[in-house]
């Protein structure tokens, strides 16, 4: 049996912002309305206003729903929206709704002390189009055990794995002693700002994780040409992801 999990299981929520109180009244019988579009970056701006980037180029504003449901905080989502009528860099959209990734910053590395810190639990990464380097994020789409009592499992991104490579990352997984139960899958993401800003454009991120056969590795692509840096997957470099 696999199951989708909300990330409130794994280290804090993920908030389903129905942005309009009555935004699924029209389309309730519409299929493709409960299903998102989009993986953005909400990024709230000074005047209570927000905007969402869709890629390295693109930036959608919303035109009925004027600040952020997530407040000040700048946060991964995923989001159903349908566009107005404009095309270019920079376009206006009509959001149904919005669901709140867990959004968390990387951590330092303590060495010999990782395990006792941030655990050694097995843990899957999925291959999936919510899986992916962009905007300056680390997005994963996991998959681990869950048992019956919903116990808070924790996730952590280490940098500072290999003194070598400053790109090379290792995911850590925490189940406080939940190591039993049926498969589910969740999705969290981790801010990169912490890595090194590159002379070169794209560099490499390489992830690493213990799954439940063992080590892996998957690589992805980080450009760094915008302000926002964004990215996309090499697929020829995950083959340790799981379908």
């Amino acid at each position: 049996m696999n199951r989708f999990k909300s990330i409130a299981f794994i280290s804090g929520l993920v908030a389903l912002a129905c942005v309009s109180p009555s935004c699924l009244d029209e389309n309730d019988d519409n299929v493709a309305l409960y299903r998102p579009t989009a993986l953005v970056t909400v990024r709230p701006s000074a005047d209570g206003t927000f905007s969402m980037q869709l890629d390295d180029v693109t930036t959608l504003l919303p035109a009925n729903v004027k600040t952020s449901p997530f407040g000040a905080k700048e946060v991964r989502a995923l989001v159903n929206y349908n566009d107005n009528g404009e095309t270019g860099s920079v376009r206006s959209v009509h959001i149904n709704w919005m669901d709140s990734i867990r959004t968390k910053n990387t951590v330092p590395s303590l060495g010999d002390e990782n395990d006792l810190r941030y655990g050694k639990d097995p843990i899957e990464v999925v291959r999936d189009w919510v899986t992916v380097a962009e905007d300056g994020y680390l997005t994963l789409r996991i998959r681990t055990l869950w048992g019956p009592a919903n116990n808070r499992h924790y996730i952590n991104l280490l940098t500072g794995v290999n003194p070598e490579n400053p790109y090379e990352l290792e995911l850590r997984h925490d189940a406080k002693g939940d190591v039993n139960g049926v498969t589910g899958d969740a999705l969290i993401a981790f801010r990169l700002a912490d890595l090194p800003a590159a002379d070169a454009n794209p560099v490499k991120i390489k992830l690493n994780w213990m799954s439940f056969s063992g080590r892996k590795s998957a690589e992805f692509e980080l450009g760094r040409a915008h302000q926002n840096p964004a990215a996309t997957t090499d697929k020829s470099t995950h083959d340790d992801l799981v379908d």
